[in-house]
Order: C-alpha cells, then sequence, then structure tokens
C-alpha cells in the first residue's frame, strides 16, 4: 500500500488532500509546523517539523514513504516584516524545498511532488494568451521567484538521482472553507453591498479545490507525470464580473453590480494606492491546462457551477 507523506496538512489544501488520500486507501504521514491540533484525524500519522529550512530534519517523517507532496510553503505575508522579505522566502520554499527533497532521495521516495504557483509563470497575461508550461518563467515577487527557484533546483536534483520529480502550478484555489479575498467576495455578496464591478471584460483562470486534489493524485502513480510540470485549473476562465454573478448564484442571491468602466476603476485605484488590487480585479490571468488533459489523459472532475456550489455551501452554514 502506498504511504505518502504530505508537508502543511492542516492548511487549506493539505486538509482536504489527506482526508482523500486516506478514504482512497493510502497510507499517509502528515507533516506540521506546529502543535497538532485537537481535530486532527487519528487515520494520519502526524509529525511537527517546527521550522522548514536547510536544517530540519526529515528522518521520520519519510521513513517507508513513496511519495512526497510538499505543500508547505512561506507565502504572501500581509506587512510582512522580513528584513530581506526574499532571503526569507527562499529559506523555506528553496533551502526547505531541497532539503526535503535530498533527504526523501535518500530514504529511498520514488516521487516527489511539489506544489508551486503561477506565480512563476508571472502576474498576468493578455486576453486570449494563456499561460502554458512552456513559457519562459517571469515571476514578479518575492513568493514567484522564490517557487521558481525551488523548482530549478529540484529538476537539477531529478536530473542527477532516480527520484522523479512533478511541479504543479495552480492558480487562486477555492473550495469550501476558502478565506482571504474569495471569503470577502462571499461576504459581500451575501450582504448584497453594490460593487463597480458590473463591467469587467478580463478573463481569469482559478481551480477548484477538488479539481486540484484529484491532479494531484492522478500524478502520484501516473508514469507520464514523471519530471514534468503541470499547470492546474478548471479548464474555464472567468472575468471579475462572471465570477461574482455566478458565485451569487450559488448563494442563491442577487449580484447588485455597477457598470463602472475599467479606466475609471484603474485611475480611482491609482489614486489611493490600491493598484494591485485593481489589477487582480480587472486584469487577466488565463491558464492553459491542455498539457495534463493530453499528456495525463486528465479532466477535471468538477465543473466550475458545482465547485461554487459546493463553496457557497460550506459559506452559509459555517456562517450561522
Amino acid at each position: 500500500m502506498t504511504r505518502v507523506l504530505i508537508t502543511g496538512i492542516n492548511g487549506f489544501v493539505g486538509k482536504a488532500l489527506g482526508d482523500g488520500l486516506v478514504t482512497n486507501g493510502y497510507n499517509v504521514n502528515g507533516a506540521v509546523r506546529s502543535s497538532v491540533p485537537a481535530d486532527f484525524p487519528d487515520t494520519i500519522t502526524k509529525f511537527v517539523i517546527k521550522d522548514i529550512d536547510s536544517k530540519a530534519d526529515w528522518q521520520k517523517a519519510l521513513d517507508g514513504v513513496d511519495v512526497v507532496i510538499h505543500l508547505a510553503a512561506r507565502v504572501h505575508i500581509m506587512k510582512d516584516t522580513a528584513g530581506d522579505a526574499l532571503e526569507e522566502f527562499r529559506r523555506v520554499n528553496v533551502e526547505g524545498a531541497l532539503n526535503l527533497a535530498r533527504q526523501a532521495e535518500r530514504a529511498g521516495v520514488r516521487r516527489f511532488i511539489f506544489i508551486s504557483s503561477i506565480k512563476v509563470n508571472g502576474e498576468a497575461t493578455p486576453l486570449g494568451q494563456p499561460y502554458t508550461e512552456a513559457d519562459q518563467p517571469a515571476p514578479v515577487d518575492p513568493y514567484g521567484i522564490s517557487k521558481r527557484e525551488a523548482e530549478d533546483a529540484l529538476r537539477q536534483l531529478a536530473s542527477e538521482t532516480a527520484m522523479e520529480v512533478v511541479i504543479i502550478r495552480p492558480p487562486l484555489v477555492y473550495g469550501p472553507g476558502v478565506k482571504a479575498n474569495f471569503q470577502s467576495m462571499m461576504r459581500w455578496l451575501d450582504k448584497g453591498i453594490p460593487l463597480p464591478l458590473g463591467a469587467i471584460h478580463n478573463k481569469r483562470g482559478f481551480v477548484a479545490l477538488d479539481n486540484l486534489i484529484d491532479l494531484i493524485v492522478t500524478c502520484i502513480h501516473h508514469p507520464a507525470a514523471a519530471n514534468q510540470t503541470f499547470i492546474a485549473g478548471d479548464g474555464e476562465d472567468l472575468s471579475t464580473t462572471e465570477l461574482l454573478q455566478r458565485m451569487a448564484a450559488a448563494l442563491g442571491k442577487t449580484a447588485w453590480l455597477v457598470p463602472v468602466p475599467r479606466r475609471v476603476l484603474m485611475c480611482a485605484a491609482s489614486l489611493l494606492g490600491k493598484q494591485a488590487i485593481a489589477q487582480r480585479l480587472c486584469g487577466s490571468l488565463q491558464v492553459d491546462i491542455s498539457k495534463a488533459r493530453d499528456l495525463l489523459g486528465w479532466t477535471p472532475p468538477v465543473s466550475v457551477d458545482e465547485a461554487l456550489r459546493k463553496t457557497a455551501q460550506h459559506y452559509m452554514r459555517s456562517r450561522k
């Protein structure tokens, strides 16, 4: 029976992935960076790795493991106080990942699945020109740069050893329990707050939690996944206006969207110092998942509307 080590198993993706693997008969080791939550399932063998860096000792967590799925990372931090943000990202996301991978190879792990980010490709695409795995990486922020450097280091390790490396680059992940901006969007729609986003004609790629997990599970065993990079996605890009309308429908609400022209929004955001937020709302970031379709025979099992319904149902239950 395949034993899998999942790092960051108490995170948004990690919890769902661990539960899914256990349900499908896998033995699962789970690594967390702090004390184990009280509701952590007994079906998962737990290991506390306090600091993911070049010195972390993974020996016990790797014992008997066939596949590592490395989710844990230093992600974007609001009001980051690190003196050198890029070096701090590198310490965890590059040095920490490579240290784990080297120990995994020595422990006899056959495949290392690294969950990277679409930010390795960049921050925006021209409308109708989605990112692909063949594009020249163009990360912008410290997080994206660190993920790109980790990818390069892992590919080098794979070229020198028998351990296979699989890299998956997801865009924004949503699903039951999603937090941050996606949760805020649901809250605005639920309260019926008018939003000046009724005339946004961009296109952005997303990936439902169920679809990302299905792709990861496919990559555990599929022989064609070895030493490949895949972009994850739902197979349908949405404008901000479309996303709000369909999320509102999933919530059983009406989206009150005011058709403010994009140029007006961008100008107002510039005056308020909110250019980054405006770019995410108004700019395009499309993804092409045809490589996973063609090479792995993979198709996202959950439609966008079904995933939005599940996300909305969880939100509605949790707010009561």
